[in-house]
């Protein structure tokens, strides 16, 4: 009897070794985002995205343009004029969480950033030149996205991911008007190395919107849910798709982006654009140089030759006085319709924001004033004519 026992033992401490050795052996890091994105040696008229092909830790060299094919008011609680932190709702913390995986999530930001530096000539050349400008640091102020709210495509579908590695939900925004609402996102509080520019520099707000479905014409819905529902899971990879600058769902036809377009231009863009990052923000009060006012920027921006958003006028202003935003018009690119259709349609932009320091904290010395001294949050005024930067209005005053 002992001895069957100890041949028992042995046997199970034989098999749990051999356990261990196995999962060792299996548990390698999955590769970079970046290797699963085309190389450079893909052809313009391939049917895959524009290919992704990070030169730097903060620019991406712009190849030539060529058709995309697809597949490749008041917030309701009281304005959040906090410090950027991380949410303190549960017991865990995010910021020691964030810590672990911050080497995958800033990769995930710098392929969405490639992305959208390589589809939006405009935001790559004023990005260069203002950096260009006095040696400053880029800070990204936020970075919005929009999304379809329906079948679950809306906020939540792409806002998982960044809750995931420890931003925190804050303000709702409503736009009755554009039958829009949208919500702001705080990034997790932690050090950052010195030097790091763009999506290596602190982490930036993330802002995301949706359109109400539900709201629409059922003629605009019925479309919108045509797409969204032969997605497959499409709606879990949010953040995948906008990595690769790939549609979740199938290149709809011409004619359908024009019957968007009629009613909601925000319903066309996000057909044909998908995930893929709206626009960026520059945090101008972190710049060094003299282009560190918002004013002064602008001027700069008009004297390089760029157009800006001047619906509501260029400069729009909260009514407190303390966010002070500016944006360029988007660029166009030409999109390979289903029905064989090239059209040029409405990309990104790039906008400007400067948070100026909050009352309680005026006569703090300029050389002490930190992020959390200064005005958070977003203004649904601003944000309205921020939306117009992708118009039809505003493109056709662009190409004048």
């Amino acid at each position: 009897m002992m001895c069957m026992k100890l041949k028992q033992l042995t046997m199970i401490s034989s098999h749990s070794s051999s356990i261990v050795k196995s999962a060792s052996a299996s548990s390698t890091f999955p590769p970079s985002l970046h290797s699963l994105a085309p190389s450079s040696s893909s052809s313009s008229s391939s049917s895959s995205c524009l290919p992704l092909q990070p030169k730097s830790r903060n620019f991406i060299s712009l190849k030539p343009s060529a058709p995309f094919h697809g597949n490749s008011s008041v917030p309701l609680q009281k304005r959040n004029l906090s410090v950027v932190s991380a949410s303190k709702s549960d017991d865990r913390d995010p910021s020691s969480s964030f810590q672990g995986g911050e080497s995958f999530f800033r990769t995930v930001l710098q392929s969405m950033e490639a992305v959208y530096l390589n589809r939006n000539p405009t935001a790559k050349a004023v990005l260069e030149l203002v950096q260009s400008s006095g040696n400053n640091q880029i800070c990204y102020d936020h970075i919005a996205f929009r999304t379809f709210g329906v079948n679950g495509h809306g906020i939540d579908s792409i806002a998982s991911f960044f809750m995931d590695y420890g931003y925190t939900k804050q303000d709702e925004l409503r736009f009755p008007a554009k039958k829009l609402k949208a919500f702001w996102f705080s990034p997790p509080s932690f050090h950052y190395p010195d030097g790091g520019s763009g999506v290596n520099g602190p982490l930036p707000r993330v802002f995301i919107s949706e359109l109400l479905v539900n709201q629409m014409s059922p003629q605009i819905q019925e479309i919108i849910r045509k797409y969204t529902e032969t997605s497959g899971s499409g709606k879990k990879h949010a953040a995948l798709a906008s990595a690769l600058g790939s549609l979740t769902w199938g290149k709809p036809l011409y004619s359908e982006f024009q019957q968007l377009a009629r009613e909601s231009e925000y319903a066309a863009w996000t057909l044909v654009n998908g995930y893929a990052v709206n626009h960026v923000t520059i945090s101008i009060h972190h710049l060094k140089s003299q282009l560190n006012n918002i004013k002064s920027l602008n001027q700069f921006i008009e004297d390089n030759g760029f157009r800006l958003n001047s619906e509501g006028g260029v400069l729009k202003v909260s009514p407190d006085g303390l966010l002070l935003q500016s944006s360029t018009v988007a660029d166009s690119f030409p999109f390979c319709f289903s029905d064989g259709v090239t059209q040029s349609v409405p990309c990104s932009y790039i906008e400007f924001a400067e948070r100026l320091v909050l009352p309680q904290y005026k006569n703090l010395p300029e050389a002490e004033v930190k992020e959390f001294h200064r005005r958070d949050g977003f203004e649904v005024g601003n944000a309205d004519k921020i939306f117009e930067s992708t118009s039809k209005e505003q493109l056709t005053r662009r190409a004048a």
